[in-house]
């Protein structure tokens, strides 16, 4: 049981703050017709745009990790510092940036502070939260997905709010963000300083057999995951032609956001059913989704194709929860710290990968024709994850 001093305001506080802070990170592809226009930016923007967040993610994990920062440092300041900073780097997209290569290097170093924001938020729950965590996490992650579709949601009204005001209103939303974790959230009675990384730990604990199945299973989710959150908009115009640009924004936010309904349900689930089942199911729901894609996405019937992606949002991020407390769970316990990093920085650099080959393909080829290679990485993920479905 957790203390019962715990405050109840802190896990709304910690969630609201995950929220805010990871609204940062979809904002530029939210507005990228806008800068494409303002800019003179190519049509072909889309995947380097995303994927220079996701790179600079992956740098900011190893570097914090690196120099043990959240241990160095109180994690609330650091997640301060890390809002407060990236709210400025997406304020100055644009303020400074003229071309795209500008564009890139903010995204970039945008995702390089969410690297002090999403796993340090999770950190500090962990401070307060001994048992429970699994719930926790759960809620978290469901804050991150909601905030990432949040950018959306705000350019759907985007005949009262300029981009260049979109932008500003979401860095100002991460930089509250951080002052209320700072102001509001002490650190927990539970806190603990990690293991120190060592570069010579970084393949170790993939020689036990079930950290390993756990990772694969991560792997396989974050090469569907970010690629169908980035295409959303993209999807959603293209089978839904006559649809107004402000709908489909609307509908990205809701697609992407709905997979905090699988997060947070499927945190609940776990308590019963046990996470690696949450996982396999949510996983295996995630890649027929992407099969049935290439049918569902050529009908003639706007309601059910809205349905279908609400329903694959849910389960597409649902499982990421679970996937996480596995890799926790299976990692060798003196090498936690380094595992997960290592863990969440190939996961995110599958991400790159499938997003540069998505949007390569749809340069030729329609949505419902090319989304089905997004199964490749539920399928894989599942062969591994079969394997933990006794624990």
């Amino acid at each position: 049981m957790q203390r019962a001093s715990t405050p109840r305001s802190i896990l709304p506080t910690i969630v609201f703050s995950q929220f805010a802070g990871t609204s940062l990170w979809f904002a530029g592809n939210a507005v990228l017709p806008e800068l494409q226009q303002a800019m003179n930016l190519q049509d072909a923007a889309l995947g380097p745009l995303t994927s220079a967040v996701q790179l600079g993610f992956i740098f900011g994990t190893l570097f914090f990790a690196f120099f043990s920062l959240a241990d160095r440092i109180s994690p609330r300041l650091l997640f301060l510092l890390c809002a407060l900073l990236g709210a400025g780097a997406n304020a100055l997209v644009p303020v400074v940036a003229g071309s795209l290569a500008s564009v890139l290097v903010l995204r970039a170093l945008t995702g390089f502070l969410l690297a002090g924001i999403y796993p340090v938020g999770m950190k500090i729950a962990a401070g307060w939260y001994s048992q429970g965590l699994g719930r926790a996490i759960g809620y978290l992650v469901g804050a991150l997905v909601v905030g990432t579709a949040f950018p959306h949601f705000l350019r759907a009204f985007d005949t009262l709010l300029p981009w260049r005001m979109l932008l500003l209103l979401v860095s100002g939303l991460a930089a509250t963000g951080g002052i209320l974790m700072y102001a509001f959230v002490p650190d927990g009675p539970y806190l603990k300083k990690g293991a120190a990384f060592k570069a010579a730990n970084l393949l170790l604990a993939f020689r036990d057999r079930a950290f390993r199945n756990a990772a694969f299973g991560y792997f396989g989710h974050m090469w569907e995951l970010y690629t169908l959150w980035a295409f959303a908009p993209f999807i959603i115009a293209f089978a839904l032609p006559h649809l107004p640009a402000e709908q489909v924004s609307m509908w990205s936010f809701a697609v992407i956001a709905a997979g905090a309904i699988g997060c947070v349900g499927g945190g609940y689930l776990s308590q019963s059913w046990g996470s690696s089942k949450v996982a396999f199911w949510q996983l295996l729901l995630s890649g027929l989704c992407c099969l049935l894609s290439v049918v569902v996405l050529q009908a003639q019937a706007p309601v059910l194709i809205l349905l279908f992606l609400l329903a694959w949002g849910v389960v597409a991020a649902g499982d990421s929860p679970q996937l996480s407390t596995l890799t926790a769970q299976t990692a060798p316990i003196h090498l936690v710290g380094t595992a997960i990093t290592v863990v969440i920085s190939i996961g995110f650099a599958i991400t790159i990968g499938s997003i540069q080959l998505m949007a390569h393909l749809l340069r030729s080829f329609p949505p419902h024709a090319v989304l089905p290679i997004l199964a490749i990485g539920p399928v894989l993920g599942l062969l591994s994850l079969r394997h933990l479905l006794s624990k």
